[in-house]
């Protein structure tokens, strides 16, 4: 709850301080009144304590201890103003009776928005002897808290949010969206009443899911082989869509049904076969632990998973921190550690969110300088892969009240989040809005399609990678749906890529996406991959064998593909093979010929070095004498200037 220490720490020391010093009153009227009201107040009696806390301060004006009641009383019914006007009521009697008067008054201010008023006198409080530890610190966050406030204020971002209407939205609670990287599937929780099997009135969280249509998300239906009769929340569905990762917590009870976790709530993983998602796994150690762990996002890398964990400490006082673990080659998770000091802090970071970009976090934190509660936070990783300093997204987009639920389309231009605000359907609602250019994420598009055996149309379960070019790092790693054969691959603006489709007893797939001055990407590659079996005759073009202009030196972005396809040699050692060069029909036919002869060479030379023996391979060049596209157009003449492989044998 916001604010919640703080109001605390300021309620023990005031009884304290009511216990050791005798009252400012020496009314018996007002004294009496006094010790009702504060008996109705600590029975949670709050409208009647303030009955009788008006009846003790009009018996005696100046008891200051009144006025400190009724402030705390109004206070904690919401009326801040009037608990504004009850702690300077005491102040104006006696600054110096009890300084933390102080404190209340600018919370009570801050809560208000009242930012300028608050930050005075916090400072007043502050400047007071003796005021040290949690205290003090509490006080100087929020003095910072309320300079950022107050220019926040003045200087508010664009914000218009709209409610996604009745397909999404009911008159139960809606948050905790994620969407799939082609931004047509949308999952997020919902939470409902209901009686669960041992006859308890209860809350219970499923998923929803809804299609895109058009323009229009279709209405939302139960994601019915992932819900059970406890809670489920949290989604996040990896950027294809194939992944479904969402915590479920330990009930109370034991409730046929329901997961089991390690104590307390657990990340659960479930992968989508056809239309369906399997039975979901336990992630377990080192992911899961005994401590809380929450909020899911799984980077588009398909190797990376953000995540929040919460470890209690004294006074079972949880901090939630934002943890990161990667899986390897052997499918086993690392162990998590925190994703960056300049994104954790000593209070809580939640609600964490990857975009498919893999380069900008958002996150909600009540650590960071802001409104005073949960408000959300940017990162974005600089050249070195390190994560900036987090930038709040400003006001009015977080408040006073605790922001969370955040999620950014893929293109970056809209953002969802779930909020209780008047005029929708109940409770929490989804709503979408523009985002401001500022704090956008990169662009992404992405490439969709089937994986299929060239010969019998088969449905094919194949593997994906997705290389930048220029650093030779895998970006994606992703797989086609075994079933249907779908696929979707996140593709980052502002780069180049090499694009990588491998499947056993087939010839590897390679394409190749020039996005570098790209800067908006709406319009997907949609691109069905038919895969060739490993036959004799059945040839590939080796799309990412670069060469510069007019010559055959092989330049520094072919060692991607030069890697791939020893790789596959290696693997599959009885192929006999041969490497083909073509050109274009610009030049002579004699230079064209040579040209071609020396690229193939370039290639056959590599392979040798990286052991390939010659007894395995020939090298040809043909000139421009097998086009596979019109010469007349560049788009014609770059596709028949390639490099090809083609089985001649096997052993």
């Amino acid at each position: 709850m916001k604010n919640s220490f703080c109001c605390l720490l300021i309620f023990i020391i005031s009884c304290s301080v009511f216990a050791q010093r005798e009252f400012t009153s020496s009314s018996p009227v007002a004294l009496k009144a006094y010790g009702n009201a504060a008996r109705l107040y600590d029975s949670k009696q709050n409208s009647k304590a303030l009955e009788a806390i008006d009846e003790s301060i009009k018996a005696d004006p100046k008891f200051i201890e009144a006025h400190m009641m009724r402030g705390d009383i109004c206070s904690d019914l919401k009326q801040h103003d009037k608990a504004i006007t009850s702690y300077k009521n005491a102040i104006a009697i006696n600054p110096d009776f009890f300084p933390n008067n102080f404190l209340t008054l600018g919370r009570e201010e801050y809560l208000l928005g009242n930012y300028d008023d608050a930050k005075n006198h916090l400072q007043k409080f502050i400047a007071y002897p003796n005021i040290k530890g949690k205290i003090l610190w509490s006080a100087k966050k929020m003095i910072e808290n309320a300079d950022f406030a107050s220019q926040a204020v003045k200087n508010p971002v664009p914000f218009e949010p709209v409610n996604m209407g009745e397909n999404i939205n009911s008159a139960d609670e809606e948050y905790f969206p994620t969407i799939t990287a082609d931004g047509k599937t949308f999952l997020y929780t919902r939470r409902m009443k209901m009686v669960n099997p041992i006859g308890q009135h209860t809350m219970q969280e499923d998923f929803y899911k809804s299609k895109l249509i058009g323009k229009l998300w279709e209405k939302s239906t139960p994601v019915t082989e992932i819900n059970t009769i406890g809670n489920e929340g949290a989604p996040a569905l990896s950027a294809d869509g194939q992944y479904l990762f969402f915590t479920s917590c330990e009930e109370k009870y034991e409730i046929p049904g329901v997961r089991k976790t390690k104590g307390s709530c657990d990340i659960f993983l479930s992968k989508k076969v056809g239309d369906l998602f399997t039975e979901p796994r336990n992630l377990n150690e080192p992911v899961n632990s005994g401590s809380w762990e929450t909020s899911p996002s799984f980077s588009s890398d398909g190797h990376t998973l953000y995540f929040v964990r919460t470890i209690k400490g004294p006074g079972n006082i949880g901090q939630a921190d934002i943890m990161v673990s990667h899986i390897g080659n052997n499918f086993e998770w690392s162990e998590p550690v925190s994703v960056s000091d300049s994104i954790n802090t000593p209070d809580d970071e939640l609600s964490v969110f990857i975009h498919p970009d893999d380069q900008t976090l958002y996150f909600s934190s009540n650590g960071h300088p802001g409104m005073g509660g949960m408000d959300i936070f940017m990162s974005r990783k600089d050249s070195a892969g390190k994560w900036t300093k987090p930038v709040n997204l400003g006001y009015p987009i977080n408040t006073v009240n605790d922001e969370n639920s955040f999620l950014v389309s893929p293109d970056g231009e809209t953002a969802y989040f779930a909020s209780d605000r008047d005029g929708g359907f109940g409770g929490d609602d989804l709503y979408e809005f523009p985002l401001y250019a500022k704090v956008r994420p990169q662009p992404v598009t992405y490439m969709k399609g089937k994986v299929y055996d060239i010969k019998t149309k088969k449905i094919l379960f194949a593997s994906f990678e997705l290389i930048d070019l220029a650093s030779g790092k895998i970006v994606v790693s992703s797989t086609s749906n075994a079933t249907t054969g779908d696929y979707i691959v996140a593709l980052p603006t502002g780069k180049s890529y090499a694009l990588n489709v491998s499947k056993d007893g087939y010839l590897f797939y390679s394409e190749n996406f020039q996005l570098k001055n790209v800067k908006s990407a709406k319009d997907p590659y949609l691109k069905d991959v038919p895969m060739k079996p490993i036959k004799t005759g059945e040839s590939i073009v080796l799309n990412n064998i670069f060469y510069a202009t007019d010559k055959y030196d092989l330049m520094d972005e072919s060692r991607i593909e030069l890697g791939k396809l020893v790789s596959f040699l290696n693997k599959n050692p009885k192929i006999k093979f041969e490497i083909s060069g073509h050109t274009d029909s610009v030049g002579t036919n004699q230079y064209n010929q040579v040209l071609s002869e020396k690229r193939a060479k370039s290639v056959y030379d590599y392979l040798k070095t990286m052991g390939i023996t010659s007894d395995r391979m020939v090298s040809k060049g043909y000139g421009d004498t097998k086009p596979v596209a019109d010469n007349n157009t560049e788009s014609g003449r770059a596709k028949n200037r390639r490099t090809e492989f083609m089985v001649t044998g096997m052993e």
